[in-house]
């Protein structure tokens, strides 16, 4: 009797470690960054939406509607990204919001610099700057930190210069004139925006762990889509068919949109141009012809 329990239980932990290889075979360390970046390349929140429900992971990563884009170009629909996050996780502080000195004394305007720069050096730092490269979507909770703002119009530029093709964060959102003026792409809860700095506000806690943004978990690595629609998270394990799936889905609507537009006349536009056969694409990155076989 004991050997017979002995055999059933070695074979149920066989049959779910055969179930979990089938189900998580697309593990992140599988597929490069460059190749899911391509494969989302102009994905829409719509369709991978679709594609997380065709495997199960039906209202999973959806972030809050209150996670919008701050503008929108309906032309070249420049405000659309897709990438690799990069988390980052601020906090509010915990420490005197002051250094102990009277600021309105000139006198301590050097108490105050060095205070500043004690703050912005060792405590609210950027060290995420070097996780950045083409294709990085920079996703920053920074739940409660006191109306900081994080994200300005330089640092949103030094970013984007690095690679950063858009950045969801939480709310600690300022400049935003100068960013909308500047097209940074960025998705947050505009009434969660930030207008002080971050010195006396908040600290840096994480870089590189998973964070929660729009009531969604974000690990570093997963990919995100955001447009009009909002934001979604894909995670890394169910990247690839997600993908494929979302993919398919865009080629036969945009098939069926411009036989639309050419009977009713429209002018031909971005979101109506012929893209690459499926299964032609598919091949080329390296990926299943069929992701449903």
């Amino acid at each position: 009797m004991k050997t017979s329990l002995i055999f059933l239980f070695t074979l149920i932990i066989s049959i779910s470690t055969i179930i979990e290889k089938n189900l998580f075979a697309q593990d992140a360390g599988e597929i490069s960054d460059e190749i899911l970046i391509e494969l989302y390349d102009g994905a829409r929140v719509a369709d991978v939406v679709d594609g997380l429900a065709t495997v199960g992971y039906i209202d999973v990563g959806v972030m809050d509607p209150t996670m919008a884009p701050l503008w929108k170009d309906v032309q070249r629909m420049s405000h659309r990204i897709s990438g690799i996050a990069v988390t980052v996780r601020y906090g509010p502080t915990n420490r005197p919001k002051h250094p102990g000195a009277d600021l309105t004394d000139p006198a301590n305007y050097n108490v105050y610099r060095q205070w500043r720069g004690m703050w912005y050096n060792q405590l609210s730092p950027e060290p995420f700057h070097d996780y950045i490269k083409p294709g990085t979507v920079l996703v920053i909770d920074n739940e409660g930190v006191n109306d900081a703002g994080s994200t300005g119009s330089k640092n949103i530029m030094e970013w984007t210069n690095r690679g950063m093709v858009g950045l969801v964060s939480k709310g600690g959102v300022r400049d935003i004139d100068e960013i909308i003026l500047q097209r940074n792409p960025v998705y947050t809860n505009y009434y969660d925006r930030g207008r002080g700095e971050r010195i006396g506000r908040n600290e840096i806690l994480d870089v590189q762990r998973p964070v929660v943004v729009g009531g969604v978990t974000v690990y570093p690595g997963d990919v995100i889509v955001a447009d009009a629609d909002g934001v979604v998270v894909v995670p890394r394990r169910v990247a690839v068919r997600v993908g494929q799936i979302a993919y398919q889905e865009l080629v036969d609507d945009i098939a069926g949109r411009r036989a639309l537009y050419e009977e009713l006349g429209f002018e031909f536009d971005d979101t109506v141009r012929i893209r690459e056969a499926p299964e032609d694409f598919f091949r080329r990155l390296g990926l299943p012809a069929d992701p449903n076989q």
